[in-house]
């Protein structure tokens, strides 16, 4: 399994991330407050509710820092990118939320599609998240890519493993990523050290069946996860280079996960409180279990972020 449900954890067992629940003064001298109508999405920093005097509706605030985006998503203060943007898509807003923290993103939307924008090494780039499992990724994917002129996808996240061997918070470097659904392969474009090698198998759904997950290794597959091959499929039919940037979170063989854990998070990639809630009063006992896949989600998720930052200056 790719651990949804340890990446939605820090809500809910103390192993926060420093990045969220920060207030911040709305004083707008430097205009990058944003006033919006939704809930804040998991994962923002300096967000906090405010009633509106006039209408008694609910807003939120959120501070931004780093160059502003404007209506139509460019950067203020910064020339575009004559050959596209480098993109970040995510499954999950907490695989996303380390990078924004570090490269202070400003939220947005370009087309009207909710993107996070800023800059690497005076290189623009946007970031976006799509919800979980094969449809998600393809219906985010697209809605980007029609949108954004982009120059490179960079896919990133947390993967699971399928044996014990692995270390929590090891970057894969596989050679091809397999679509479970229709066997297809697709080769991504390596921009880190190391030969690239194994099979990621993008899958519907959990693996945690022994004897599926014997098959797999057999096959050469090193890790699990549920996107990939599908925001593949989408940038080898547009001619866009991508690499994938996934990190080793948690295990398919270890039984920490099964489908009740699974559903601990939505498709969306947020996590759902009710359901957690009732698990956690049904499985007490869970509790230190549970907070270590936590611990395991945030390494892994900041170890990809790292890597992916880094793996820009090599992206021609």
């Amino acid at each position: 399994m790719r651990g949804g449900i340890g990446a939605q954890l820090p809500l809910v067992v103390g192993a926060r991330d420093d990045f969220a629940g920060r207030p911040v003064h709305d004083d707008r001298a430097d205009g990058n407050v944003v006033v919006l109508d939704r809930p804040p999405r998991f994962g923002e920093r300096g967000v906090h509710p405010r009633v509106d005097d006039g209408h008694g509706e609910a807003s939120y605030r959120f501070r931004c820092s780093g160059p502003r985006a404007g209506a139509s998503g460019k950067l203020e203060g910064m020339p575009a990118d004559p050959e596209g943007r480098i993109a970040f898509i995510f499954a999950m807003p907490i695989e996303l939320a380390p990078l924004v923290r570090k490269l202070s993103l400003t939220e947005t939307e370009i087309g009207g599609v909710p993107v996070h924008t800023g800059a690497v090494n005076g290189r623009e780039i946007v970031a976006i998240v799509t919800g979980m499992g094969l449809e998600f990724a393809t219906a985010g994917t697209r809605r980007l890519l029609d949108a954004v002129p982009v120059k490179w996808v960079l896919v990133v996240g947390i993967t699971g493993a399928l044996e014990s061997e692995t270390p929590i918070g090891t970057l894969v470097n596989p050679e091809v990523v397999v679509n479970s659904q229709t066997g297809r392969e697709f080769r991504p474009t390596p921009l880190i050290d190391g030969t690239p090698a194994g099979k990621m198998w993008t899958a519907v759904g959990m693996t945690t069946d022994a004897r599926d997950l014997e098959a797999l290794r057999a096959q050469g597959v090193i890790s699990l996860d549920m996107e990939t091959a599908a925001i593949a499929d989408l940038c080898d039919t547009r001619g866009i280079p991508w690499t994938v940037l996934r990190v080793i979170s948690d295990r398919a063989n270890d039984g920490t996960t099964d489908d009740e854990v699974f559903r601990l998070s939505n498709m969306d990639g947020t996590p759902n409180p009710e359901a957690i809630e009732r698990y956690l009063k049904e499985h007490p006992e869970r509790v230190p279990v549970l907070a270590q896949m936590a611990n395991d989600a945030k390494l892994a998720t900041h170890t990809a972020v790292d890597a992916a930052i880094a793996a820009c200056s090599r992206i021609p």
